[in-house]
């Protein structure tokens, strides 16, 4: 049976409260206890998907590439991430004498706790979401822009030319596609009329956005997909860790853990990315609805509601992995000029006609 189906989270939120409650007196305490423990949980679910995004990656790599990928560690490979990050744990953590030395181990971990943040209002099935946010939408799309904090701290703070080279562009990069990210989601905002993620999921009730919402919903999807995959720094927008050029960019003085950090929050957020297109556009745990196809509708209910947010999920993560190997990288200059001169004032006037469909009344 699914868990995500028979459980609410917000029962299980409901029963450890009381429980905190009337064991600990201190109300401030229960809830720092609840905080910690929701923290934990979300690593032990955080990790293995890194691992299974990690095999993925190769997997999907070897697809392309038209061969087999890792096939000799376990079973069909499936443990050489678990030997890759074991090789991680003992390498040894090197800090470069002329660097920052707190700025250079704080900076991975604003990283990661930053992408842990940005889960929160994501609903993973039905009445299971960690933080039921009234503007879960702006949350996510304010929390993950601090990324390029750590990311500008780490360039920094490593006194290297190179890191420093490659944060310069992480941050121009991230600062210039969040427009485009930012327009694209408002489209959905616009025909909802809510910011709040269980409200965008229900709406879609009878639909997907993404069918419902006409050409210019298809436009701001694709949109979100190209700038969502440059603002995570993923190929074939990766400029800010060139290896022909940078050696490694903003994490080339960095080893052992430290540099594990770095792929769990890239992990972490190819995750978050793909799950907000899934909830936005495609549904996130909805079914697949037609109308008032109540025959068709109830087979579809029959899928539990976790599995087809993870299909979707893992869907859309599928197409921005397939990128890397289909698109050469470009150059800096054509990384701001497909922002700044294509895709933002697409993404404007596409949002004019969202707004004029919305008022229309033209949506189905």
């Amino acid at each position: 049976m699914n868990l995500f189906l028979t459980i609410s989270f917000s029962s299980i939120a409901s029963g450890l409260h009381n429980w905190l409650g009337t064991t600990i007196q201190s109300h401030m305490l229960a809830m720092v206890t609840e905080m910690v423990i929701a923290g934990l949980c979300l690593l032990v679910f955080l990790v293995p998907l890194c691992f299974v995004l990690g095999y993925m990656e190769r997997k999907v790599a070897a697809f392309m590439q038209i061969r087999l990928g890792p096939n000799r560690v376990g079973p069909k490979g499936t443990l050489q991430i678990v030997a890759d990050t074991v090789k991680l744990l003992f390498k040894e953590g090197l800090t470069p004498n002329a660097s920052d030395k707190f700025l250079f181990n704080l900076a991975p971990v604003i990283l990661v706790v930053t992408c842990m943040l940005a889960i929160a209002p994501i609903a993973f099935a039905r009445d299971f979401q960690i933080w039921d946010l009234s503007i879960g939408v702006l949350y996510v799309s304010s929390i993950s822009s601090i990324a390029v904090i750590g990311i500008l701290m780490a360039g920094w703070s490593s006194y290297n030319k190179y890191s420093l080279l490659g944060a310069m562009r992480s941050g121009a990069q991230i600062v210039s596609y969040e427009l485009s990210v930012g327009l694209s989601l408002i489209s959905i905002v616009i025909l909802t009329g809510s910011l709040r993620m269980s409200d965008i999921v229900m709406s879609q009730e009878t639909g997907w956005w993404i069918f419902r919402g006409h050409i210019p919903i298809i436009i701001s999807f694709v949109i979100f997909l190209i700038a969502s995959t440059a603002e995570i720094n993923r190929a074939p927008f990766d400029l800010a860790e060139a290896e022909q050029e940078l050696t490694a960019g903003f994490h080339t003085e960095y080893s052992g853990m430290k540099f594990a950090m770095f792929l769990l929050a890239e992990y972490i957020n190819l995750f978050i990315v793909s799950a907000i297109a899934a909830t936005l556009f495609l549904g996130g745990w909805m079914p697949f609805h037609i109308g008032h196809w109540e025959a068709f509708n109830h087979i579809m209910d029959f899928i539990p509601s976790s599995l087809w947010f993870l299909g979707k999920t893992f869907a859309i993560i599928f197409i921005i992995m397939q990128f890397r190997w289909t698109f050469p990288r470009m150059r800096v200059d054509q990384l701001l000029t497909l922002e700044w001169k294509y895709l933002l004032p697409i993404s404007m006037v596409n949002t004019i006609l969202v707004t004029v469909m919305a008022i229309m009344g033209w949506h189905f």
